[in-house]
């Protein structure tokens, strides 16, 4: 069973967290440091997409 979120942060934080976050890692030196900045980049970069998925709001208009 999935442990609950206590307080998601907005998925624009997390996007904006993940960009830059890239950014850093590509800006290193090849190397251990680098490699553990690009995973913590997309580990950031799934949040954000996970919490669009879970967060979506549908397309559809209200029944009526």
């Amino acid at each position: 069973m999935p442990r609950p979120i206590k307080n998601p942060r907005p998925k624009i934080d997390l996007e904006t967290e993940a960009m830059a976050a890239l950014e850093e890692a590509r800006a290193k030196a090849p190397g251990p440091e680098r490699t553990e900045a690009m995973k913590r980049a997309g580990i950031l970069r799934n949040a954000a997409d996970m919490q669009g998925l879970l967060f979506a709001k549908r397309g559809r208009p209200p029944k009526t």
